[in-house]
């Protein structure tokens, strides 16, 4: 019988301090480092299509969008993690003058993976809705030509919209964006 490696637990400076000087990502949830896994071909190129979109679209706004490489800390769970897309409009809010962890996203776009795709539903999400500024949650499949938005009401509910052929267009409107299908998807084949 094979014993499941137990990981130590650690504080959160040391977590920082640690992630600073690593070459791999790691999220740090419970008091303990997790390793991240690595990326497929079609979810990078996904990233790149909606970064790209938004990049363009964000022009001329008071709105940044940060890259998978810009950690996010959830000051009321602890949690860091890195997103695969975050925009900002307004002020940034960091965790420190280093300036390399965000506090206050208004959207967190995440593309889904087989090994990931349970717990960006489940505990991030659950995690994610402890942000105040948090107004939209985006999750972009890469097995099927299919994006899922979750916006948040005026009650605190989270009011799912999907897209489809007939609807191929996720409207972010909490930055004035939009996300098509097709631009989305560019590149990528056999879904």
């Amino acid at each position: 019988m094979q014993q499941e490696a137990k990981v130590p637990m650690i504080s959160e400076a040391e977590y920082l301090e640690r992630e600073r000087a690593s070459e791999t990502k790691n999220e740090y949830r419970e008091g303990k480092m997790v390793a991240m896994s690595g990326a497929s071909e079609k979810h990078c190129i996904i990233v790149v299509n909606v970064i790209g979109e938004l990049g363009s679209q964000l022009k001329k706004k008071p709105c940044a969008a940060y890259l998978t490489n810009m950690r996010m800390k959830i000051e009321r769970t602890g949690l860091y993690t890195y997103p695969d897309v975050m925009v900002v409009c307004g002020e940034e809010k960091f965790g420190d003058e280093k300036q390399d962890t965000l506090l206050n996203p208004d959207v967190i776009i995440e593309v889904l993976s087989d090994s990931t795709e349970s717990y960006d539903r489940g505990k991030k999400f659950e995690n994610y809705r402890k942000l105040d500024s948090l107004r939209e949650y985006v999750l972009i499949s890469q097995n099927s030509r299919k994006i899922e938005k979750y916006a948040r009401t005026e009650k605190r509910q989270w009011l799912l919209t999907e897209s489809d052929e007939k609807n191929p267009t996720i409207i972010l409107e909490s930055i004035g964006c939009e996300l098509k299908l097709s631009e989305v998807y560019d590149k990528i084949e056999g879904i």
